[in-house]
């Protein structure tokens, strides 16, 4: 009798899990995979919308995608500039990590091995890839990525049935429509009374029009995504689509794009997610999501929306789709970015987002926010802002830009939205900036970071295959990190571990010395000798200049003649761009040496570089 019982209840059970099973096949046969749409706007950060900011202006087609899915109060460009933005989108990967972090590219990198571009894997799952259409990237694309990537490329000639992914860009909030004269400022007035200007800024009739005209490309930005959703409502398939709205990095008034702070990483994110897929999502609809998501998050969070395995290579981790729990974004509290090369301008930064601190950390801080920046400075508001500090009519926290930053910075950004006020020094803070300090730090070595090469040095040795050559030089690369490092310490602490790399046979070990030396000032003056005879002997050219650099910036010698020498000395345009960074950094920074160039004694091929020629220009035609 009781073996009859038992017999009939595991009857029971197996046609229980039998019509489970059953049912859960139904629901995927009847839950489709979405169709996903990313709109994005170029070159604006959420401080320009009422949806994210007081000082915002209405969207009201973005913000019915918010009353119909998700905003995301913290999402990050992990890079504030577009094709470096673009390569984290696209590869879901920390860009510095294989060597696509250079803006404008001189040599496009391949992917690592074994990952691939995330919409090629859409691809092979059967979604219709399409772009319209900037791309943008740093990397070797592959055939494989786009059914279609053109300004023609749209959703509509997929297979019947077939899921796509379509990607469309926005355009009129680029930066190069903030480039307007003093003409056509009459011709086209706004209300510049209605915003105000930030705190970091001069508050002129200039920046007044700055603000209000790109706030009106915001609402008409709004209305060309508006006019993208109503298509998709008309064929049909709003109900079947999960819509991004994302701006592609920060935005585009002075300090934003191209620079590290907030106003040039943290962007607008609202996904709108149709009543047939909000049993996958964790955050209520028409609700505000805190948990921090950043471009590598991305692609990853599409792959897992469409049901894809993530690749493992991928940094990125999914914020939305199946398995993304509750528990998961409740921890998500932590974004990384990064700064190197914009155009001409180098500069080496790196920052860590946790909660409401901002955590910065310059390696080459005597690279001023405001050096010369040829497309930065073709904005009359950047013009007017350093011809203000340059006849002294600017406060302290106006003035920052043009002066060198500490080494670390730390900001309360939910006090502090504009990043003036400096706590790194508040004994109170000591504990966190320890904290944040650590963690970047872990994450620079981890990847590691192959900035601590110079570019020219990576072009030629590295990029063929950038990832493997980072991992193979790890330790070398975590070395110069930690000279880097020194820079940290009481000169007391540090000029054992200064000197010794300065007499280094390894030339990266000497340049990154060189480079603390700078920090310390003269208080590294102890090393005049060596440095003065790396100025005249050195193998490496950019290290004769950063030695010139150091006695530059302290007045012991002038640097003109030996960085003159090593720009007619260099075949190299990477290399002739790092060595006139630094001969722009002396003729625009506070000391304001002279420079006498004669173009016939430069390589041609050197001469052949557009950012070469901007950085000639500037040296040729600018006098202080």
């Amino acid at each position: 009798m009781r073996y009859t019982s038992l017999k009939n209840s595991s009857v029971v059970l197996i046609v229980f899990i039998f019509s489970f099973l059953l049912s859960c096949e139904k629901r995927k046969e009847i839950v489709k995979p979405p169709n996903i749409v990313w709109i994005t706007s170029e070159d604006n950060s959420k401080h320009y919308m009422k949806l994210f900011d007081e000082n915002g202006v209405a969207t009201p087609n973005i913000e019915s995608l918010a009353a119909q899915g998700i905003v995301f109060n913290h999402a990050f460009s992990n890079a504030p500039v577009c094709s470096v933005a673009r390569s984290t989108l696209i590869s879901g990967s920390y860009v510095p990590r294989i060597g696509a972090q250079f803006h404008r590219k001189l040599k496009e990198v391949p992917m690592p091995n074994e990952l691939e571009m995330f919409p090629a894997y859409l691809r092979k799952a059967g979604y219709y890839t399409t772009n319209n259409a900037k791309e943008d990237y740093n990397f070797i694309k592959s055939d494989s990525v786009w059914d279609d990537s053109s300004k023609s490329a749209t959703w509509k000639n997929r297979r019947e049935g077939q899921p796509f992914f379509h990607v469309y860009n926005l355009h009129d909030s680029h930066e190069s429509r903030i480039h307007f004269t003093e003409e056509e400022m009459q011709k086209h007035p706004t209300k510049t009374n209605t915003v105000a200007v930030q705190s970091n800024h001069p508050d002129t009739e200039l920046f007044k029009y700055s603000n209000a005209f790109y706030r009106d490309k915001m609402v008409h930005i709004d209305k060309q995504l508006g006019a993208v959703v109503k298509e998709l409502e008309e064929e049909g398939l709003l109900e079947s689509t999960i819509i991004f709205y994302f701006g592609d990095h920060g935005g585009v008034l002075p300090g934003s794009k191209g620079y590290i702070y907030e106003t040039g990483v943290h962007v607008p994110l609202v996904v709108r997610v149709p009543e047939t897929y909000k049993h996958i999502i964790n955050t209520e609809i028409g609700k505000r999501e805190d948990a921090f998501v950043s471009f590598i998050d991305f692609g990853p969070t599409v792959l897992n929306l469409a049901g894809v395995d993530v690749p493992d290579k991928m940094d990125g981790k999914p914020f939305m789709g199946e398995n993304v729990t509750r528990q998961y974004l409740d921890t998500c509290n932590e974004s990384y970015s990064y700064a190197d090369r914009f155009d001409e301008k180098y500069d080496l930064v790196r920052a860590i987002r946790k909660g409401k601190y901002k955590y910065i950390r310059s390696y080459q801080p005597f690279n001023f926010d405001g050096l010369m920046n040829n497309y930065r400075y073709k904005q009359l508001a950047y013009q007017e802002w350093a011809s203000l500090y340059a006849e002294g009519k600017l406060n302290e926290v106006q003035s920052a830009f043009f002066k060198e930053r500490p080494v670390e910075l730390l900001f309360d950004v939910e006090k502090d939205p504009f990043e003036t006020e400096n706590l790194a020094n508040d004994e109170a803070n000591k504990q966190l900036l320890l904290d944040l300090r650590g963690k970047l730090n872990k994450w620079v070595k981890d990847m590691p970071d192959l900035s601590f090469y110079p570019e020219h040095y990576l072009i030629k040795n590295a990029f063929d295959n950038p990832e493997a050559f980072g991992q193979k030089h790890k330790q070398d690369i975590n070395k110069y990190i930690d000279i880097a490092n020194l820079s940290l310490l009481n000169f007391s602490e540090a000029k054992f571990g200064i000197e010794k790399s300065l007499k280094s046979s390894d030339p990266w070990e000497r340049y990154w010395a060189l480079i603390t030396c700078s920090i310390f000032k003269e208080q590294a003056k102890e090393f005049l000798p060596l440095i003065v005879d790396i100025s005249k002997t050195d193998s490496e050219l950019i290290n004769k200049v950063r030695a010139a650099e150091y006695l530059g910036l302290n007045e012991f010698q002038e640097p003109s003649k030996v960085m003159t020498q090593a720009l007619y000395d260099s075949n190299d345009e990477a290399e002739a761009l790092l060595i006139l960074n630094s001969i722009v950094l002396m003729k625009q920074g506070e000391h304001k040496y002279s420079f006498s160039i004669e173009k016939e004694k430069i390589n041609a091929s050197v001469l052949e570089n557009k950012q070469v020629q901007w950085r000639l220009e500037y040296i040729t035609n600018h006098i202080e």
